[in-house]
């Protein structure tokens, strides 16, 4: 999921794992706790594109780190509060839980307005004072208290901070390397877009309310309570949409007689009305798109595997952990400027046709050295491109809204 969801799932337990021990302390470090395991993306300073792409969602997010990670994790911040110099290092923790929170403001810029910078240039001062203000009136004073948490707590608090991370990913497409790293097997349900303001804004509101009772006052548990099971009746509705949806694309390929080897359906981002999906017959792709308000059948568009603009795709190491990551749903196009693009079909295309290089929703640029030379992997791109993400997200959202018999095409 993104940052957003995450830090606020965070929030949210570390506030019932210790809570009412140290209170909105325990909100601060459960967001710090839901954030930490999404770190392994600055691995694109160190790694390459194609390595990078199989990192992420691995290590960090395994039942291992888990563990070991909240032992670790626990055992510094429990040192930290002991240490003579835990004000500096309280405030260089608060600081770079800033930074963090920047990232989430410029994320949410950039859905409301792409290309928007005003809200970052607010948000950086607005906090600078804050932080110097809240520095010199709790850490640098008479007036501070060591919270009331032990080691074993601290541990406590990042373990399920950790653990409700990983298991929150694997509702996603993206897909978790839970068995890190004795298994490369990628873990994805698939009812849930990476983003979706529904299941995020209300379990952020009631966040924030429960933030201003004192942690003794029983309301403080009602509203983080009420958070938390807005979470797990939301993904549990995720997990109903798709059974249904998955039960009327199996209708109506039965209906439309149309053999298959597999399918797979996923939601498109934002929302979880729309869902995308694809149909391997062997031969080709089907791809489709189904809103849960539809009044008109599922209809299927073909789209070719492109495998013959490829070669050794069984043998190519590059191939290799495409096929892998995209859990074998990919196809090879070629774009305009004569370049050529692989397309993990998991997450859809804008149209449900695949009309185009750039209606694939995520997308590979290749270098291809020639026949006897391994491909190489320029990057990956999720999303619109720039130029036409405003229209093309409209359209999205448009049809979730579902077709009528008069719409039907």
């Amino acid at each position: 999921m993104d940052s957003l969801s995450q830090i606020v799932l965070g929030a949210a337990v570390g506030e019932v794992v210790l809570g009412r021990r140290i209170g909105n302390r325990a909100m601060v470090w459960g967001a710090v706790a839901g954030t930490i395991p999404d770190m392994d993306v600055l691995g694109k300073f160190f790694l390459s594109e194609l390595d990078n792409l199989g990192f992420h969602r691995g290590i960090s997010h395994s039942l291992l780190f888990c563990v070991l990670g909240a032992l670790a994790f626990g055992w510094i911040t429990d040192r930290l509060y002991r240490s003579r110099h835990h004000a500096w290092m309280a405030v260089a923790t608060k600081a770079a839980a800033a930074v963090l929170v920047g990232f989430v403001v410029n994320f949410i810029t950039q859905i409301v307005s792409p290309g928007g910078w005003w809200p970052v240039a607010i948000y950086v001062p607005l906090a600078g004072a804050w932080l110097w203000r809240h520095g010199q009136r709790r850490y640098f004073s008479r007036n501070w208290n060591a919270p009331d948490a032990d080691l074993k707590g601290w541990v406590l608090l990042f373990f399920w901070g950790f653990l409700t991370h990983t298991l929150l990913d694997c509702f996603t497409t993206y897909g978790t390397q839970l068995f890190a790293p004795f298994s490369d097997q990628r873990v994805a349900w698939g009812t849930i877009a990476v983003a979706d303001p529904l299941y995020t804004f209300p379990f952020l509101a009631c966040l924030l309310v429960a933030a201003r009772f004192a942690r003794e006052d029983q309301r403080r548990r009602l509203w983080n309570g009420l958070g938390l099971g807005w979470s797990c009746l939301y993904l549990a509705l995720t997990a109903i949409n798709c059974h249904q949806v998955q039960g009327r694309f199996e209708a109506a390929l039965e209906k439309q007689e149309i053999a298959h080897e597999r399918f797979l359906i996923t939601p498109t981002i934002f929302n979880n009305l729309l869902w995308n999906g694809v149909v391997d017959t062997g031969d080709q792709y089907l791809l489709a798109q189904h809103s849960i308000l539809d009044e008109v059948p599922i209809v299927f568009h073909p789209v070719d595997k492109g495998y013959g603009l490829l070669h050794n795709v069984d043998t190519d190491e590059t191939m290799k952990v495409l096929r892998w990551f995209s859990a074998g749903y990919l196809n090879a196009v070629r774009r305009d400027d004569g370049s050529l693009q692989l397309n993990d079909l998991r997450f859809g295309t804008f149209t449900g046709r695949g009309e185009g290089a750039d209606d694939y929703i995520f997308r590979f640029k290749l270098i291809d050295h020639g026949p006897n030379a391994p491909y190489g992997f320029e990057r990956a791109q999720g999303g619109p491109p720039d130029r036409k993400a405003e229209d093309m997200m409209k359209g999205l959202f448009e049809r979730a809204g579902g077709l009528s018999p008069e719409d039907a095409p």
